[in-house]
């Protein structure tokens, strides 16, 4: 059979027969020749009769699985192109495909869109001299622009990723929430950069900097003569963002009337200029990003619910740095390697007693504090390791930030306890889902304890 450059040999591996009929069905149909196994030793076989472009293979089979066959294809094909599919959402598994060499995962169950984008991906991964795309992986989760890329090995990131992945190819609107400096935009940028409207703009507006008026011709434009001043017709970024994605930023800071112009263009897809006399279709993904808790903002009739819903189709919440204390090292390994290029320093290293004290911090500002502690710190640093001296750190900042108190503290474990308790609670503002995640245990058993302290059991 003589295959067009475009169309590739796919070897297909998975131990349910209606899986593989699927997988057949919807990769013929973009043209792709396609090899069928049932499990792991029959893809070797095919392995030593033929030569493929890519394997695709699910990870629990009988006989041999997922990961097995995976390193048994890089030692006799190095060159074949790898993607696990697993139905077990297990974040741990995939990251082994990962490490083993798998280029991608996917999560079944995932539908046809989603495989084909996957497939293509993969193959203008491997033919790209430019390395267009990198590969996501716990070291280094990345989009295409290696300045603005997500750095993380923490697994509750990594499933966010892989949740974006999964949803950046609808058209439905994505709220970001998140506390100051923890990637909203970078997360938005990503959705976009992993979309079919990659090639298409990709247009910010930050809806707190600019005031009512500017703010309304900045999205919508305005057509000359609508004001004094308008010398010329302007368009705005809806339309400049047509076929692509704008990201909203802040926008519940957004005044109202303005709020009620961005719900009509979601619903009917068209805006209004300024001083224009017809309306204008636009097709334009909208992401909008906010700080602040919205529902208490939609309490004080500061935001108005029908948007929040038209808003929050798909939600997305970002995790603060001190619930990551994980990627600390990792991401302050790579700000210095990001400044330290920039500086023209040739800083290698940082202490671990740089890393201790790090990790001490709870981070208000998040990764984009750190990154300017390392920017300093890489500045101040003369040596190739970056050492504690060189933070400028306050001891009794530190000490303010850490939980030290509880460590003196004089009482019985029930006593301790509960002051444990309260303490965390007060620290995540009395959301008690937050606090069980933060000290380890269910929401039902944090019940269970606030219930006790009152209405305590005596002996």
């Amino acid at each position: 059979m003589t295959k067009s450059n475009s169309f590739k040999n796919i070897l297909v591996v998975d131990d349910e027969i209606e899986m593989r009929i699927a997988l057949e069905t919807t990769l013929k149909r973009e043209g792709h020749h396609i090899t069928l196994a049932e499990n792991g030793k029959q893809a070797l076989e095919k392995l030593n009769e033929d030569s493929f472009d890519l394997l695709l293979t699910d990870v629990k089979m009988p006989k041999m699985n997922g990961v097995e066959l995976l390193k048994a294809l890089k030692k006799k094909a190095p060159k074949t192109v790898a993607i696990m599919m697993t139905a077990y959402g297990d974040i741990d598994n995939a990251v082994e495909t990962i490490k083993a060499g798998a280029f991608d995962y996917l999560l079944k169950p995932f539908s046809a869109e989603i495989l084909v984008a996957t497939v293509n991906r993969a193959f203008l991964n491997k033919n790209s001299p430019k390395n267009e795309f990198v590969r996501l992986t716990p070291e280094m989760s990345s989009p295409p622009d290696r300045e603005r890329r997500i750095v993380t090995q923490n697994k509750k990131m990594l499933e966010l990723i892989k949740f974006v992945e999964n949803i950046s190819y609808s058209k439905s609107t994505v709220l970001i929430m998140g506390d100051t400096g923890t990637g909203k935009e970078m997360f938005a940028r990503h959705i976009h950069q992993m979309s079919p409207r990659a090639q298409k703009p990709f247009m910010a507006v930050n809806c707190a900097a600019l005031p009512e008026g500017l703010l309304e011709t900045e999205l919508f434009g305005h057509e000359k003569g609508a004001f004094t001043g308008a010398i010329d017709r302007k368009d705005g970024k809806f339309e400049l963002a047509n076929k692509g994605t704008l990201l909203l930023d802040e926008v519940t800071e957004m005044s109202l009337p303005l709020q009620a112009k961005l719900l009509r263009v979601l619903q009917e897809h068209e805006i209004d200029k300024v001083g224009g006399r017809t309306s204008i279709p636009v097709d334009v993904r909208v992401v909008a990003t906010t700080n602040r808790d919205i529902k208490k903002r939609i309490r004080e009739n500061q935001f108005r619910e029908d948007l929040y819903y038209r808003l929050n189709v798909i939600p997305l919440k970002l995790i603060p740095l001190r619930d990551r204390i994980d990627d600390i090292q990792t991401l302050a390994e790579h700000f210095i390697e990001k400044h330290s290029k920039g500086l023209n320093k040739n800083i290698s290293n940082i202490a671990s007693e740089t890393v201790e004290l790090l990790k001490k911090y709870k981070w208000p500002g998040n990764v984009r504090e750190l990154e300017n502690i390392i920017e300093r710190a890489t500045l101040i640093c003369q040596e190739n390791t970056l050492l504690p001296s060189h933070l400028f750190f306050d001891e009794e900042e530190i000490q303010t930030e850490t939980t030290q108190p509880l460590a003196k503290f004089r009482g019985t474990i029930y006593d301790m306890e509960k002051e444990l308790i309260a303490q965390t609670l007060e620290e995540v503002n009395g959301n008690k889902t937050k606090a069980a995640d933060r000290l380890g245990i269910s929401i039902r058993t944090l019940r269970n304890k606030l219930a006790s302290y009152k209405n305590p059991v005596e002996n």
